[in-house]
């Protein structure tokens, strides 16, 4: 056994080695469970945080007051739509919202349609 090799071997067997080896592990792990499939429920606060993302084109909770389209209180329905047609890539009138949809599941999008729907929070 060469040197380099004892020393990967030796590396890989210590405390930290198989601290960081087991990380890695869950991390890919949950990742890979996180992708397949969606949550079976989003806390109010998960959604919170979601709908923060969208504030930096359409306002603070939805309520624009520049010239991209305020969300807060649109029908449920209507939101819904949108966010799938924009995920599906047919919205014609879609600047970045086509890019931003496919990062979320639907479950996330139906959760986003219903947070931005209540005319109060």
């Amino acid at each position: 056994m060469s040197r380099s090799t004892r020393h990967r071997f030796a590396v890989s067997r210590s405390p930290l080695g198989v601290a960081t080896c087991l990380g890695l592990t869950l991390l890919g792990t949950l990742a890979h469970s996180a992708s397949d499939t969606p949550s079976t429920q989003l806390r109010p606060q998960d959604v919170a945080v979601l709908a923060a993302s969208c504030a930096n084109c359409h306002g603070t909770d939805g309520r624009s007051a520049g010239g991209i389209t305020p969300l807060r209180g649109l029908p449920q329905e209507y939101l819904m739509q949108r966010l799938q047609s924009f995920k599906a890539g047919t919205a014609k009138d879609a600047t970045v919202m086509d890019r931003l949809a496919k990062g979320y599941d639907d479950e996330q999008l139906q959760a986003l349609a219903q947070w931005f729907s209540k005319e109060k929070l």
